[in-house]
């Protein structure tokens, strides 16, 4: 797929690999369709950065929680050409101490949501589209630590694989599961270079790598189906 003007809707596009991805597809002639929710200030920047209106970008403003905003969302919008369920919620905890309510709010957006903008894309899509759908290296194993998080990931990236098979050859769908990248705000950074020292490569996963993976997916017409583990070979360990 040839990225110059393509629309580009990027769930959760205003801060970490989310603005990584936006910047990638911008700089190769995307028109971007910026999502966010809480952080309006950050994707003001971004938009005025990637230059706006001007610029044939749009934004976007809306909880991924409440069924109405993202059952109409990409009807509102015209014609896309790529999707990118990048917006996540991270809140892992082991099962047993889990918050029910705080746990079907994590589904909602890590899976519920990501599934109903396929199918709203898959609806509006009138020749060649791309769907890429951002996971965790955790879907392929287990961890004695996680709960819905990780089993929202995982149901992310069974259906990756299932929309591939069932929407081929108009539609492709793919993943990239990252490793450990930039540190949620509430961990200290000295807990995330413990985790570094696990890696085989000693190196955390870098968020431009992340959005040169977008790239090569929509360039490479042949790839479906597939989910890209950019860990370092931290998978392999476990």
């Amino acid at each position: 797929m040839n990225l110059k003007n393509k629309k580009v809707l990027v769930t959760g596009g205003a801060v970490r690999i989310g603005r990584g991805i936006c910047r990638m597809f911008a700089n190769h002639g995307s028109k971007i369709i910026l999502h966010y929710n809480c952080s309006e200030s950050a994707a003001e920047k971004l938009f005025a950065e990637l230059g706006g209106v001007d610029k044939g970008h749009m934004l976007t403003k809306g909880d991924l929680t409440c069924q109405s905003y993202i059952s109409n969302l990409i009807l509102s919008l015209g014609k896309i050409d790529i999707l990118v369920n990048n917006a996540s919620s991270f809140n892992d905890k082991p099962l047993d101490t889990e918050d029910l309510h705080l746990a079907r709010q994590q589904y909602e957006i890590n899976f519920w949501a990501p599934l109903t903008l396929m199918q709203q894309f898959r609806k509006q899509c009138s020749d060649e589209g791309l769907i890429i759908n951002l996971l965790d290296q955790r879907v392929w194993s287990l961890n004695k630590n996680s709960g819905t998080y990780l089993l929202s990931k995982k149901s992310l990236a069974d259906v990756t694989r299932l929309a591939a098979l069932q929407w081929a050859p108009k539609i492709r769908v793919n993943g990239i599961a990252p490793g450990i990248v930039v540190p949620p705000v509430w961990m200290p950074n000295s807990k995330m270079q413990k985790s570094i020292a696990a890696i085989p490569m000693k190196r955390s996963t870098q968020i431009s790598e992340i959005a040169n993976a977008c790239i090569f997916l929509t360039e490479n017409n042949s790839v479906t189906g597939e989910i890209i583990t950019l860990d370092g070979g931290l998978h392999l360990s476990r």
